[in-house]
């Protein structure tokens, strides 16, 4: 059976829809896109991904969905990595179906259900049902092939781009590399290494502009989830703008999907200014959703100044960003191109071992935080004993027991 419940035995299953001319972003017109989409596609015969990267960023991009079915798998890594798809395709087309289920399957059928609200637009019911049965078994089959990963809601978003972006053969490689090696850190147990990159934000705006950073100070970067969790597919609704989006996504930093959104903060300032500070909750609610219209090659030409101005080195928060975040391991759009699905992985493991510690240091700090205030001799004791105890299981370095002192005696220094 499916993890739809629908028996596989028997049942004829329809070709897969090709990428949709229709719903593609707008076909080349000009001379000009002529002589890029050349140049592009002469950029990818030849490996040439410098040169590629260059014109992703570049106004109007990649041009077209059928100049994006070549470039797109180079930006992945693909060409350094063809035993990966070639092992793929050895495999039997549907052989992921024998994979055992994955835990999140149920809600990836919730999510498939309500996808393809806004495009493609000119479809029937039929054409549509049989997307998001492609759109389901997509995810599944990445889901299964890497059953570390978690899924999260806004993903289905991410992945019906590619879906009508790429022929149906590329598709699963693709979102496979992108998940374990550009949005790794959404795809963890906990939202926390998420959240950890929002706090880029604020870093970002106080080098820009100190006096916008601190009337947000009361409000919390959180409004920047959706839009860089799914790489801004679930806020953006003309398909032709996403496309384009995801151009210069794939093409640049994983830190830079971050910069642009501060970019979006900073060329709202004005608007911002006129909502008081001590307002947070309007502030956030006006901060959520991306201003209309947004102008996409303005923002992406803004953002590339933003990010060579202030690298992310120069950031106070940079230092906190795990080493196995895609933040760093993809802080070099190289790394992505050099980093296979096992290194993936043993990043996302070596994260999960982050955040197991760091839950256990929470739940100590808050133990000592508990027997803090009384202080006796009682609570002395008790705190002497879980103090032993986490040395006895942990060999955690002599700062953290500092920082444990501090938390218990309140010494500040000085």
């Amino acid at each position: 059976m499916e993890p739809h419940g629908r028996t596989v035995e028997g049942c004829e299953k329809a070709e897969p829809l090709p990428s949709d001319p229709a719903a593609s972003s707008p076909p080349v017109r000009s001379t000009e896109h002529n002589a890029k989409a050349v140049s592009i596609l002469d950029a990818c015969k030849g490996g040439d991904i410098t040169t590629l990267r260059t014109l992703a960023a570049s106004e109007g991009g990649l041009v077209s969905d059928e100049v994006r079915r070549h470039a797109w798998p180079l930006l992945l890594g693909y060409n350094d990595h063809e035993g990966e798809l070639q092992q793929q395709e050895k495999q039997p087309t549907n052989a992921w179906r024998a994979l055992p289920k994955h835990r999140d399957e149920d809600q990836v059928r919730l999510d498939v259900d309500r996808s393809f609200i806004y495009y493609p637009n000119d479809q029937s019911s039929a054409d549509l049902d049989r997307r998001k049965e492609e759109l389901s078994d997509l995810i599944t089959e990445v889901l299964r092939s890497q059953p570390y990963l978690c899924y999260f809601q806004g993903y289905h978003d991410i992945c019906q781009v590619f879906l009508l972006v790429l022929e149906p053969r590329s598709r699963a490689a693709a979102v496979a590399r992108l998940s374990t090696l550009r949005i790794r850190d959404f795809m963890l147990p906990t939202l926390a290494p998420a959240l950890a990159q929002l706090h880029l934000i604020p870093a970002i705006l106080h080098a820009v502009d100190p006096k916008l950073c601190a009337h947000l100070s009361l409000t919390q970067p959180f409004f920047a989830l959706s839009g860089t969790l799914t790489m801004y597919a679930h806020d953006i609704q003309e398909y032709g703008e996403i496309a384009r989006l995801f151009d210069v996504l794939l093409a640049r930093e994983a830190v830079f999907s971050v910069y642009m959104f501060a970019q979006i903060v900073l060329q709202r300032s004005n608007e911002l200014f006129e909502t008081p500070a001590d307002e947070p909750e309007m502030l956030h609610s006006i901060l959520s959703k991306l201003p209309k219209p947004l102008n996409i090659e303005e923002l992406i030409a803004n953002t590339v100044n933003l990010f060579e101005k202030y690298p992310p080195e120069r950031l106070i928060t940079w230092r906190l960003i795990s080493s196995s975040s895609v933040l760093k391991t993809a802080r070099w759009p190289e790394q992505t191109i050099n980093q296979s699905l096992e290194e993936g992985e043993m990043y996302f493991k070596k994260q999960v071992k982050e955040l197991q510690r760091q839950e256990q240091r929470d739940k100590l700090i808050r133990l000592v935080r508990q027997y803090r205030r009384p202080a006796g001799t009682i609570g002395l004791a008790v705190l002497v004993g879980v103090l032993s105890f986490y040395l006895r299981k942990n060999s955690g370095p002599s700062s953290f027991l500092g920082a444990l002192w501090r938390q218990w005696s309140g010494y500040k220094g000085h």
